[in-house]
Parts: structure tokens; sequence; C-alpha cells
């Protein structure tokens, strides 16, 4: 399974909109979750989305990444799991650590 990060998705983007967009690219979606804040329902502007094949991440990033929906440029990345926090954790992106 391979599951990818994407960000700087439009704001009135759909989770069936962002799926056809990646099928398009020629890569079968097992699921798409568009991250919403939970007070406004509004789009946070990322999301991840599962490939249905077993298709090599750089394969995927190369043919997805820099590529426009509604006029802005998606970022995908490789999704990685969420670590815990520890007290005293300083606050780093993925590319920092």
């Amino acid at each position: 399974m391979v599951k990818l990060f994407v960000g700087n998705i439009p704001h009135g983007a759909s989770d069936g909109e962002l799926q056809q967009w990646v099928e398009s690219s020629g890569f079968p979606v097992e699921s798409v979750e568009i991250i919403r804040d939970l007070l406004t329902r509004r789009s946070r502007r990322f999301g991840f989305v599962v490939l249905k094949n077993e298709t090599t991440i750089k394969e995927a990033i190369a043919a997805l990444s820099g590529k426009k929906l509604r006029g802005r440029v998606l970022k995908v990345n490789h999704a990685t799991p969420l670590r815990t926090r520890e007290k005293g954790d300083s606050w780093k992106t993925a590319t920092e650590t």
C-alpha cells in the first residue's frame, strides 16, 4: 500500500475531485481523505491518498507533485506516520529531522 500526502489543495476541492485528479495520471486510488477543520468543516488544504497498486512511491511523487488542481500547484510526498510528541520536543517539519 502506498500512502501519499497531498498539500496545497484548493479549499473547495472534494475527495472525489482529488481522486479523479490522481487517477487521471494513471494511478488507481483505494481511498482519499481531505482533512477538514472540526468546527468549520473547511478544508485544511492537505489530505491523504492511498493508491491501490504497489506503485513505487518515487514514481507516484514524480508524476503528481507540481501538477495543478484548480490552478493550485499541489505538493505530493510520501505520507509518514505521526509520531507522538514528548515533553520538551521542539516543533520540526519532516525535512528538518
